[in-house]
């Protein structure tokens, strides 16, 4: 009997079933408490920090993922996945929210169009006249 216990004990560790989630819980309390310390300057409340946090949010995709192969949970992403989505909402709640341009932005980008369309007729007038004025003047 106990034999039949401990090789269905070392199937389920095998298999990735078992896992020893206190200390999942703690190591991924300890990745988030240094996240958090990163994360206060990042001034994430305002507006979406991305940019400048990847290199602290790639280490605490690692440190999460150690932690998983620690405790045996290699095949439950359902648990890292929900501790990355409590990140998002919390971090990343601005990063999909879309933003206009700034107006002098846009004129820069919307200018040169116009402008070119209005002086193209203008220019091709010129082009096509100037020829014809100038085979007038040689007497052709």
């Amino acid at each position: 009997m106990v034999l039949s216990t401990y090789l269905l004990a070392l199937i389920f560790i095998w298999a990735g079933m078992a896992c020893d989630q206190h200390m999942f819980d703690s190591h991924v309390d300890y990745c988030l408490s240094d996240f958090n310390k990163s994360m206060e300057t990042s001034g994430y409340q305002d507006s979406c920090p991305w940019p400048t946090v990847k290199r602290i949010y790639n280490e605490l995709t690692i440190c999460v993922d150690n932690g998983a192969n620690k405790s045996l949970r290699k095949g439950h992403g359902f648990v890292k996945d929900r501790v990355f989505l409590e990140v998002h909402k919390m971090y990343f709640r601005h990063c999909g929210q879309v933003q206009d341009p700034p107006l002098t932005a846009l004129i820069m980008l919307i200018a040169p169009v116009i402008i070119v369309t209005l002086f193209l007729p203008i220019l091709c007038v010129n082009l096509t006249t100037w020829n014809t004025d100038k085979a007038n003047t040689l007497g052709l």
